[in-house]
């Protein structure tokens, strides 16, 4: 079938089922490369554009025990402000959903059903700076969980090239690589960093 039109080479099906191929393809191209760029971080971790704004109370009760048939983790968060990581906010996500976020020395509770459950740490605003691990939940239990953050710096120092005007030496950049570690603590050393720390609370947005 020929489809033609005045001052127009004619228009074949074949032309048009060309075309309509062409688009399906950079369609499903584009939404596969949204798919990708939504799972750069690990599995346990939430969707990247969900953001949180932390505020944390001191001198908080010690929160409430797990629910009938729940069990609990409380997430606690210990900046190295040595190593010029202090006062960010770290998100926590757990299979696969954000379920909190810390900011500075603070902690909060989240409760979960028993089972296997895989955790995720990450320095919101920055997808390199992540951290996983992956426990399995008892009902009535109470699990502590420490995300500590180690920052290195590799490359840079001194460094002399010449130039036009003959060798000079300055300081070449480096670059700087964050880690976390999730660290499961005792329960003694859970409850004092209840007592210790404050208590994070948050909004989230888009």
């Amino acid at each position: 079938m020929k489809i033609e039109q005045a001052g127009m080479r004619p228009v074949t099906m074949v032309d048009m089922k060309s075309a309509i191929f062409s688009l399906l393809l950079c369609a499903s191209l584009f939404s596969a490369v949204q798919a990708r760029a939504k799972t750069i971080l690990p599995d346990a971790c939430g969707d990247d554009k969900i953001q949180f704004d932390v505020k944390t109370e001191k001198d908080q009760p010690p929160p409430a025990p797990p629910a009938d048939g729940q069990a609990q983790i409380v997430f606690v968060e210990e900046q190295n402000a040595r190593a010029g990581f202090h006062l960010v906010t770290v998100r926590y996500g757990v299979d696969g959903n954000w379920v909190g976020a810390n900011y500075g020395d603070s902690y909060f509770v989240a409760n979960v059903a028993p089972g296997v459950h895989h955790l995720c740490v990450n320095a919101q605003g920055d997808r390199k700076a992540v951290g996983v691990t992956s426990f399995t939940a008892e009902a009535g239990k109470v699990y502590y969980y420490e995300a500590s953050t180690t920052v290195t710096r590799s490359g840079g120092g001194m460094v002399t090239t010449n130039g036009p005007n003959g060798p000079s030496t300055g300081m070449a950049p480096g670059s700087v690589n964050k880690f976390f570690q999730f660290t499961q603590l005792s329960e003694d050393e859970g409850k004092y960093r209840i007592k210790a720390w404050k208590l994070a609370t948050w909004e989230t947005k888009k």
